[in-house]
């Protein structure tokens, strides 16, 4: 039994690791591998500057076939689908029969981590690896394979389009996506009813034709059936780690670092201000230390919830630390505390003539 993980071989302009994958398990079952369990799909830490995409890396586990090279099938694998001509793309592929440690997982999805002691942690393992041009790939790799759903899970469906439709307009009919919704209660992120927005469709030139999160691995095969789309070319589940919030590290304000995404309480200092661009900014304050959160015009009408706390009023965020400058780009929030704002609306309304009143003068009623 040994695990093969993968990651980085998509880019900004196409591609997609987790089509990598699906070609890649349908190699090892034609060289007669047996695949165990669902593949899994990791995200990792989402504040990586140099990130792709989603940041998500690849891995599977697979029992031991006779006379079989998974190294050259991975190898071949990888050098068929990923970008590597793209300057910011840089796969990597570990296989290994050992399971790095679970912390490992949690430094990825929470830190940066760097090369070189990866390339300490594999050789400790006695992996076979191989990372290409500045082999940032071996990272995320590493870390999907270290990952296991010890709290939390969740799953994902995704289909693939035919190749000749690649880089033009999808086509995911809109209604059947909201009936799907509101059937499947399992699933997630379906559909943005305010905004109305298809939240299935990927917006970027990749083989993905639509996505499903869900609780449950079966009720996503039954949600599929109802979506009316373009013809599918293939799909596969993936068990992951969306959704779970293992990213997140309680923090207090002093301690925060760059590209971390932290769980911090405190009150607000400032009220907030609306800057260019439809961004919404407030002040956080404890313990004598501040620091800047943003809601980003992204978040649509989470905005108009931020736009409406006040100085003194006591909150939980989560979000993901920017470096510069430095400031908690807000992902969630819970209110813990309201403060009482008193304000004059208008003059009171004369309960015989039905006209508002007007002041006699300063102090005198």
């Amino acid at each position: 039994m040994f695990w093969i993980g993968i990651d980085d071989t998509d880019s900004t302009t196409g591609g997609c690791t987790t089509y990598v994958m699906y070609h890649l398990m349908q190699e090892l079952q034609k060289n007669h591998c047996k695949i165990v369990g669902h593949p899994r799909l990791v995200r990792l830490n989402p504040n990586i500057p140099w990130k792709t995409r989603g940041n998500g890396a690849l891995s599977l586990k697979v029992e031991e076939s006779k006379n079989i090279s998974i190294y050259q099938i991975v190898s071949r694998v990888v050098e068929n689908y990923a970008h590597i001509e793209d300057p910011k793309t840089n796969p990597g592929f570990v296989i290994s029969r050992k399971k790095p440690t679970y912390k490992l997982y949690l430094n990825a999805v929470r830190e940066i981590l760097k090369v070189d002691e990866i390339e300490s942690v594999l050789k400790l393992l006695d992996a076979e690896y191989k990372g290409y041009k500045n082999r940032r790939g071996l990272i995320g790799a590493t870390a999907a394979t270290a990952w296991s759903p010890r709290l939390d899970k969740t799953y994902e469906l995704i289909t693939y389009r035919e190749r000749k439709r690649w880089g033009t307009e999808r086509f995911v009919d809109d209604v059947s996506v909201m009936k799907m919704d509101k059937k499947y209660p399992t699933t997630f992120d379906n559909y943005d009813y305010k905004n109305y927005h298809n939240r299935l469709v990927p917006s970027s030139p990749c083989p993905v034709l639509y996505g499903i999160r869900g609780e449950k691995s079966k009720e996503l095969i039954k949600a599929q059936k109802m979506i009316v789309s373009e013809p599918v070319d293939g799909w596969m589940i993936f068990e992951t780690n969306q959704g779970t919030d293992d990213h997140l590290m309680k923090k207090n304000i002093e301690d925060v670092k760059p590209f971390e995404s932290v769980i911090m309480e405190g009150k607000i200092s400032k009220n907030p201000i609306v800057i260019k661009g439809g961004h919404v900014i407030f002040t956080l304050e404890s313990n004598d230390y501040i620091i800047d959160c943003a809601a980003y015009e992204p978040t649509k009408q989470f905005r108009e919830i931020v736009r409406r706390l006040s100085k003194g009023d006591a909150v939980k965020v989560y979000g993901g630390v920017r470096e510069q400058p430095l400031t908690i780009n807000v992902e969630k929030m819970k209110v813990n505390h309201l403060v009482k704002v008193f304000e004059k609306i208008e003059n009171p309304v004369c309960p015989s003539c039905r006209k508002h009143m007007k002041s006699i003068g300063n102090r005198q009623g």
